[in-house]
């Protein structure tokens, strides 16, 4: 029997007299066992959005999900949009609070508006359960729910500093892959230790990129071997996986899924019905071609400077310096390719690198090519002129443009009536590069081999009339792969074999050009 609707809650530390009968029901649902089916089967009401107040009986997924927050210490759910996770969760939490007293929950959603839908789906609950059911509650509001055996419900959004200082014995993260990357690993650097002397965990989402806090645990989490290779039930970070699928909820079949596919698109169905990491975001690169991408560890080192090939005798050799300050700010990068196959083969990154030994890195991998390919005509080198890029001009000028082993690759038309060596960037030819970047790598020509890179393609994003990297995210990589491809197009007005490489168009061959490469 639902409570009287003009009494929304009940009044604490007050003594009350129940039968046999309510007794029962209140022992049912207090059984550390089978209590939260009970309470969630005969208790706990839900707002249906066509069919409005109704007991929540959860299909069967569901009550596999509510085995899984209850059974496993710590557990993560990947579930499709609108399957009920988040109203799972909320009774499950209600019956934490009112059933295990002196708990203290955490909700932490990606959105404000996301943690207080969850405490009004609390909320609404808790108000239309009889009194020899609930607890009675000492603060009633919209950030958090005190009760009078010591349990509190805390609602608020997912910082790098959300439940520091907290002792928390279950923390419930709602939507969690479409928290900002860095706060995600900042939070859950964070709030890991909090949870060191026994809390819960309970993280529910669907999934968005595949490199994001929430990917990574559960990646971990279906990691299901012990280190001599018996399956467990928990992977090697100790979570609990549990998925379910679309189909599984009775009200959707195939006509159901192609109308949804019509609605929302293949990539979106993808990501919010079948639960495959396709990124959110207006990315360069095609979400459903970044999926494809797949890094590979270096081949060698030297330094630093990571190697996915060895350069080849015959072949030409692109070099392409972004560089930066070397304050620990914006990393510089250095990307390598490969000229006749456009494929990556080396890679450098560093945040402290000055711009002097930024160009000596220039030069020792313009060295190290030519110890293969023995023939500096055969190796362009060149850098971001803008800015910071007059610094790594002079410095070039002082190290000395003749001892770097290569031809140093410029722009004609770069810093207009002022000619500079190099590669001028504006938001034209910024955005015309990045056109052909993702034109060379979603037809496949473009081998990209750097998991480094990978990830930065997932967070290069639209941003106003050009791309940029998300916010609190970095773009280096593939700025100075922005500018090996701008190098790249240049030769190719001179070069058969790259002009073959790079066109667009099969059926159109632009003969190349003459070109006489003068070395210092």
């Amino acid at each position: 029997m639902a409570q009287d609707a003009s009494t929304l809650v009940k009044t604490p530390y007050k003594k009350t007299s129940f039968t046999d009968q309510q007794l029962e029901e209140f022992v049912k649902c207090a059984d550390p066992v089978t209590g939260p089916h009970y309470f969630l089967d005969n208790f706990f009401h839900i707002q249906h959005p066509t069919k409005g107040k109704m007991l929540y009986h959860p299909f069967d997924y569901q009550k596999r999900l509510i085995d899984t927050y209850h059974n496993y210490r710590y557990s993560i759910s990947m579930m499709p949009r609108q399957t009920g996770k988040s109203t799972s969760a909320a009774g499950y939490l209600l019956w934490v609070a009112m059933f295990h007293p002196d708990s203290t929950i955490l909700i932490a959603a990606h959105k404000y508006t996301g943690s207080q839908e969850i405490m009004q789906r609390i909320r609404y609950a808790y108000e239309l359960c009889p009194d020899h059911i609930r607890a009675g509650v000492t603060s009633y509001n919209k950030g958090n729910l005190d009760f009078e055996n010591g349990s509190r419900i805390v609602s608020t959004t997912t910082t790098e500093n959300t439940g520091r200082g907290m002792s928390i014995s279950l923390l419930y993260c709602d939507e969690f892959a479409f928290v900002r990357p860095g706060i995600a690993k900042e939070f859950w650097t964070s709030i890991a230790p909090t949870l060191a002397t026994g809390g819960k965990a309970i993280i529910t989402s669907t999934p968005n990129s595949d490199e994001d806090q929430f990917a990574l645990l559960w990646k971990g989490a279906l990691k299901t071997e012990d280190s001599y290779g018996n399956p467990t039930d928990l992977g090697i970070n100790g979570f609990r996986a549990y998925r379910s699928y679309w189909n599984e909820h009775p009200d959707r079949d195939e006509k159901w899924a192609d109308e949804q596919r019509a609605q929302l698109g293949e990539d979106r169905f993808r990501r919010e019905m079948n639960c495959e990491f396709v990124i959110n975001d207006e990315t360069l690169i095609a979400p459903a071609k970044l999926l494809d991408l797949q890094g590979h560890e270096p081949l060698y080192k030297t330094g630093q400077v990571r190697w996915y090939q060895r350069p080849r005798e015959g072949r030409t050799y692109v070099v392409a310096l972004d560089p930066s300050l070397g304050t620990g700010g914006d990393p510089a990068a250095i990307q390598i390719f490969e000229a006749n196959t456009t494929e990556q083969i080396g890679e450098w990154r560093h945040n402290k690198t000055t711009i002097p030994e930024q160009i000596r890195i220039l030069a020792d991998i313009c060295a190290h090519i030519n110890e293969t390919v023995n023939s500096p005509e055969n190796i362009y080198f060149s850098i971001e002129n803008n800015t910071i890029g007059e610094a790594a001009l002079i410095s070039i000028a002082e190290w000395g443009e003749e001892r770097i082993q290569g031809y140093f690759l410029s722009d004609p038309s770069s810093g207009g009536r002022r000619y500079r060596k190099g590669f001028n960037t504006t938001t034209k030819s910024k955005l015309a590069a990045c056109n052909k970047l993702k034109t060379l790598i979603e037809t496949n020509r473009m081998k990209i081999r750097s998991t480094s890179l990978v990830s930065e393609l997932k967070t290069f994003v639209a941003s106003g009339v050009g791309y940029a990297a998300k916010i609190g995210e970095t773009d280096d990589l593939v700025m100075a792969t922005v500018l090996a491809v701008r190098m790249l197009q240049l030769l190719q007005t001179y070069d058969t074999d790259i002009n073959n490489q790079l066109r667009d168009h099969g059926d159109i061959i632009i003969p190349p050009m003459p070109f006489i490469s003068v070395m210092r």
